[in-house]
């Protein structure tokens, strides 16, 4: 089993900066595939970024369109940490994110990944 708790999230006016932390516990933390999706009322839950190990030190990023530019996702193996920059941020970037992880795929799609954090609310104002 893997726990995930994030934190990070807030109020912020349009343009203003965000970053979310997501921590894990419970497995080695180095080959995880780390996700972050979120989710706006009445939508489905979407794609946002993603850091997938590519074997030894090596990691690859993703992210969806609307984000390119704006967010950027890293990871501390130290700190068994993802984070999610969100920089210019849009009133539709208003959300829960979520934090996920998986250790089978590298993929955007929210049903692969097997473990969630709890989520935190991201409010842009306009």
């Amino acid at each position: 089993q893997v726990q995930l708790v994030e934190s990070g999230g807030g109020l912020v006016q349009a343009g203003g900066s965000l970053r979310l932390s997501c921590t894990a516990s419970g497995r080695p933390f180095s080959r995880y595939n780390m996700g972050w999706f979120r989710q706006a009322p009445g939508k489905e839950r979407e794609f946002v970024a993603a850091i997938w190990w590519g074997g030894s030190n090596t990691y690859y990023t993703d992210f969806t369109d609307s984000v390119k530019g704006r967010f950027t996702i890293s990871r501390d193996g130290a700190k068994n940490t993802v984070y999610l920059q969100m920089n210019s941020l849009k009133s539709e970037d208003t959300a829960v994110y979520y934090c996920a992880a998986d250790d089978r795929y590298s993929s955007t799609k929210p049903r692969t990944y097997a473990y969630w954090g709890q989520g935190t609310q991201v409010t842009v104002s306009s």
